[in-house]
């Protein structure tokens, strides 16, 4: 084939003009030709799965991308975290790791406590203290019995009151030397952290372990617009089709200078599994009430130039392809709407539009 290739009804611009200037040159195999545009054969378009559609214009809700990371559900999941410092020694079953699945209540690790030497010195000094008085008290306790009726009953309770109490408090105190924390899981569900080594001698307050419940996770997302919350409806993550957001509320005060806005996240088919880990970063496509103009299309159409800009693919005859830039907004994960840039009954790439932008 030789010569420009004839345009096709929807090889014009926004605007009515042409897009299919003659490119000039050697047309016959698969090739970026002067204009920008690109030959691509029947039998190249076949194996690269391209598919086309006529672009028509529509209305949708208008849409805004707010950042956002994903964070643990307050409700299903939690910390631990011990009370005091110590060495961490393993539970029953060992130390768990990252994803392993535990029960509530279910003894992770305990921390061994460990007195500084001074207040060890005290504790056990008090404790050989608290075992002679207690002797003591149990010799008087066995003597005033054998002169029972001889000495007032009075005499004999007192006793017996003193015995019990330095026995309490020498148990006690012996308990307090040997002591450890047991660390439960607050809920059910995984692993999502794990912090802990046999050995390891940790602080009060120290994360050692974090439990979540992989499908209740929140999406919080910021905005500079207190107004923006009010807007909004339903939501989706970009390039995660298979998970949709409901917002559960807004902030009403400002962190950092942004209004943090709640999501609650749930797979589209219930029982899957939720692609998402805590602390990772996403983009959030909410759904505002306002509704805007333009073309729908799949959000694999729309691909970048050499420039960084976002361009579609128009087909413009059989074999060839004209880059046309274009401005657009998400629709949701997998669905954008292109405002600027495209005019009636454009032939849009809809499948493989990456492929042709690699062609040079």
């Amino acid at each position: 084939m030789s010569g420009s290739v004839l345009a096709s009804p929807g090889a014009h611009g926004p605007n009515g003009e042409h897009l299919d200037a003659p490119s000039g040159g050697n047309t016959s195999g698969l090739a970026r030709l002067a204009d920008g545009s690109v030959q691509v054969p029947m039998l190249a378009q076949r194996r690269m799965a391209i598919r086309t559609v006529i672009a028509y214009e529509s209305e949708a809700n208008a849409t805004v991308e707010l950042p956002g990371h994903v964070v643990m559900d307050p409700n299903a999941g939690g910390r631990v975290q011990p009370v005091h410092g110590g060495r961490v020694v393993p539970g029953p079953a060992g130390l768990p790791v990252a994803g392993q699945a535990v029960r509530r209540g279910e003894v992770l690790a305990y921390v061994q406590h460990h007195a500084e030497p001074y207040a060890l010195a005290s504790q056990q000094s008090l404790l050989a203290e608290l075992r002679s008085n207690r002797e003591l008290a149990a010799q008087r306790v066995q003597r005033l019995q054998s002169l029972e009726g001889t000495v007032p009953r009075k005499d004999i309770e007192a006793a017996h009151a003193e015995l019990r109490s330095l026995s309490a408090r020498e148990k006690s105190i012996g308990a307090s030397l040997a002591s450890r924390e047991a660390l439960v899981a607050p809920v059910a569900g995984v692993i999502a952290r794990a912090d802990a080594v046999a050995g390891q001698i940790v602080e009060a307050r120290d994360v050692l372990f974090e439990v979540i419940d992989p499908a209740r996770v929140l999406v919080e997302a910021t905005t500079a617009d207190p107004a923006l919350p009010a807007r909004v409806g339903d939501a989706s993550l970009r390039g995660v089709s298979d998970v949709r957001l409901k917002l559960l509320g807004a902030a009403r005060s400002l962190r950092d200078g942004v209004l943090p806005l709640t999501f609650r996240a749930r797979p589209e088919k219930a029982g899957a599994a939720m692609p998402l880990a805590v602390g990772q970063p996403v983009t959030v496509v909410a759904s505002l009430s306002e509704r805007t103009k333009g073309f729908v299309l799949p959000a694999q159409a729309v691909v970048r130039n050499s420039a960084n800009e976002p361009i579609v693919w128009i087909k413009s005859g059989a074999e060839r392809y004209i880059p046309q830039p274009v401005q657009y907004r998400a629709l949701d994960a997998s669905t954008v709407v292109v405002t600027q840039g495209l005019g009636t009954d454009n032939r849009v790439v809809v499948q493989g539009a990456p492929l042709i932008a690699q062609i040079r």
